[in-house]
């Protein structure tokens, strides 16, 4: 791929046809950026495929029942919505009965409603369903006949709208350009800021463009659009810059993957609503010799200034907060002695945030976001007046960004990455009166909302609805998508290497305060706490790193084996509801237990993950072998010994899907807690001097 910036027409056009000709095609891609305006261009080539038009993962569904009929309705189990969308093509697999359908071929989805939908199939010869069932979607790739730049400039097609409320804009924006471009190369240079005569040279030459135009030529010409145009196309403003870097980023990216659907072809966006409301005169456009001048001669100086004086406060400094600092910097906000940034985030820089969070290098690892991120932006513009923060805005920080300093702002600029922490600053600007800037990215998604006090919507008076939590026994023991499986290992995870670890240390700080808790709770969740804790202090303690790999081999075994075993011997493959329907029936899925081999890569890499983890809780070095998978790890995790497992009689398994925990009280919670507490009490003596365990939040 190639990116062209700042390029005159007839150099484009003769770069586009060498790349456009080229075998395998070159991706073209060409970009303006003159003042609020801006324009891109692509060009990927004669046949270019789309392997994936959104990047979104394939919409699946579980199968309820399928009916021996032309055209064949398909029925899912009610728990989620399908996504599918007639048109749309689906592969079937696991289905049993009507086995025809497990064959690959991709078949079309036809009238789609929310929990079932019509196959574009006959079935009506084919086998009777009985049970079980996937559908997924496939994709089809899309291939796309790009236009060289010369006969694009002449038959743009269809623009690709940013905003439907300016519907006439691309086509005379695409003629702006075009003047602007004749313009510099009659004259060599750009229409001055504020120069009448210069606003009438490029109207000219527009008119005499549109007259060439044939079909395409427009009514009527905005003379007032253009002037605005002429007057700031020699400026090259930072926010324009950084959103046209990041949409040609994004092509560079469609162009090499494949992946999500390219600009096609021409983009054209505008921000004259950015501009004062008052008329500007001459004079306040005038260069004054600083680093703002560009800035200057689109808005003059009057508001450089109170840019320049302006007070903010940005929460968060990850990968919005860098983006944002930088195009603070660069804009010269609160960059004088008047104007204050206050920047406050309690994260460390972690190594995965180095390929987004640009203002960090790897030498930052494990220092302050906020103190890095302030030193670099202070290293773009000297003038900065940044103060970082290590606090998290929260109700427990009201001392510090207390009344006088949420007066004392002018604008609030959030950087978050959950909806808790956005729902409180926007609370706190509302409760000021405070104009806030609130933005958030998802994978290629992202949005933005300006709230303006006693203007717009504030950010909390929209919710999003609950996201569905799966039921308790589903993700314990009946998971049939990858979020609960998810949702299971993170809370296995918290409970193991977090929860526990942490219950222990507040018990060896202050034993008598938390035996005097857990008998005054006496429930099953306190007596729940103690087991674990006991079996931790006690039963599963480590003390060498051997220790630690038969622990994670043996959770090896409980977690994909044994629980599996039991819950088969429970709920055999043939049992029956109390209604009469099958108990496996969908959306359960009857699993099948692990047998486990250290030859298998990824159950190798479990043991070992598990075991440095629960090393770390205990504070027992990691010897190097253990980080890699390799004959030494693999010998030391065979040497352990694992007994036989015999599934039991009339354990109880929670089928329930109200239920809320799984741990089920018992009669005398009251009498076990005591038991456990004298246990736990003689445990404690055994241990040595100060030993404490570290809790390991989880980091992804």
């Amino acid at each position: 791929a190639v990116v062209f910036t700042d390029i005159t027409l007839e150099k484009a056009v003769e770069f586009d046809d060498y790349c456009h000709n080229h075998q395998p095609p070159i991706a073209f891609i060409k970009s303006e950026v003159r003042g609020l305006f801006g324009s891109v261009f692509c060009d990927f080539g004669p046949e270019f495929t789309v392997l994936d038009v959104d990047g979104e993962e394939p919409h699946t569904g579980i199968v309820a029942s399928i009916s021996n009929d032309n055209p064949a309705l398909v029925s899912c189990v009610d728990d989620e919505r399908l996504e599918f969308q007639d048109g749309d093509l689906v592969v079937f697999s696991e289905v049993h009965g009507m086995t025809e359908l497990n064959d690959g071929k991709p078949r079309k989805v036809k009238n789609a409603r929310p929990y079932s939908f019509f196959l574009e199939e006959d079935t009506s010869s084919f086998g009777t369903y009985v049970r079980g069932g996937i559908v997924t979607q496939v994709k089809p790739p899309k291939v796309l006949k790009f236009k060289p730049l010369k006969e694009a400039m002449k038959e743009p097609g269809e623009f690709l709208m940013s905003d439907f409320s300016k519907f006439d804009r691309p086509p005379l924006l695409h003629l702006a350009f075009q003047a602007l471009d004749k313009f510099r190369n009659e004259l060599g240079r750009f229409p001055v800021a504020g120069s009448t005569d210069d606003v009438q040279r490029l109207v000219d030459l527009a008119i005499s463009i549109n007259e060439t135009l044939g079909d395409g030529k427009l009514e009527e010409i905005d003379k007032k659009l253009l002037q605005h145009f002429a007057s700031g196309s020699r400026a090259v403003l930072n926010p324009m810059a950084a959103m046209f870097g990041g949409i040609v980023g994004q092509e560079v990216v469609k162009a090499c993957s494949g992946k999500f659907h390219p600009l096609y072809q021409f983009f054209y966006f505008d921000s004259v609503e950015s501009l004062p409301v008052e008329p500007l005169e001459p004079g306040d456009l005038k260069p004054e010799n600083t680093r703002y001048d560009a800035q200057i001669s689109v808005f003059g100086s009057k508001l450089q200034n109170k840019l320049e004086q302006a007070k903010i406060f940005m929460v968060g400094s990850g990968a919005l907060g860098c983006e944002f600092l930088k195009n603070l910097a660069l804009m010269g906000i609160s960059c004088s002695q008047n104007g204050k940034l206050t920047v406050t985030d309690d994260d460390v820089i972690e190594k995965s945030n180095l390929s987004r969070q640009f203002l960090f290098r790897d030498w930052n690892i494990g220092q302050p976001k906020s103190t890095v991120a302030a030193t670099a932006a202070m290293a773009i513009n000297p003038k900065l007046h940044v103060e970082a923060l290590q606090n998290r805005a929260s109700p427990e920080t009201e001392n510090v960004f207390n009344d006088a300093f949420w007066e004392n702002l002018d604008a609030v600029v959030n950087a978050l990455d959950n909806v808790t922490a956005r729902m409180y600053i926007d609370s706190r600007c509302v409760y000021f009166q405070k104009p806030l800037l609130e933005s958030g990215t998802l994978g290629a998604k992202c949005n933005a909302q300006m709230v303006i006090p006693h203007l717009t919507e504030n950010y909390g008076a929209s919710r999003d609805p609950p996201e569905k939590q799966a039921p308790m026994c589903t993700v314990h023991s009946f998971p049939h998508n990858i979020d609960h499986c998810l949702t299971w290992a993170r809370s296995e995870f918290e409970g193991l290497l977090e929860k526990t670890p942490t219950e222990v240390n507040g018990f060896l700080s202050n034993p008598s305060v938390y035996v005097a808790a857990a008998r005054t709770a006496g429930d099953a969740q306190a007596r729940d706490q103690l087991e674990r804790v006991i079996e931790c202090l006690h039963g599963d303690k480590c003390e060498t790193f051997q220790d630690c790999i038969t622990w994670a081999r043996l959770k090896f075994e409980d977690y994909f084996s044994n629980r599996v075993k039991q819950l088969t011997y429970t709920f055999p493959e043939d049992s029956m509801t109390s209604s009469g329907a099958p108990f496996w029936s969908a959306p359960k899925r009857f699993p099948r237990p692990l047998e486990f081999s250290s030859t298998d890569p990824s159950q190798l890499n479990f043991i070992l993950a598990a075991s440095i983890l629960r090393a770390e809780t205990f504070g027992i070095p990691i010897p190097d072998w253990a980080k890699t998978r390799n004959k030494v790890a693999a010998e030391a995790v065979d040497k352990v010994i694992v007994p036989e497992f015999q599934p039991k009689q009339g354990v109880k398994i929670v089928t329930d899907e109200k239920a809320t925990s799984i741990s089920s009280a018992s009669v005398d919670d009251a009498g076990v807690i005591e038991e456990l507490i004298t246990k736990l009490e003689q445990i404690s003596k055994t241990l040595p001097p100060g030993f404490h365990m570290n809790p390991i939040q989880f980091e992804k």
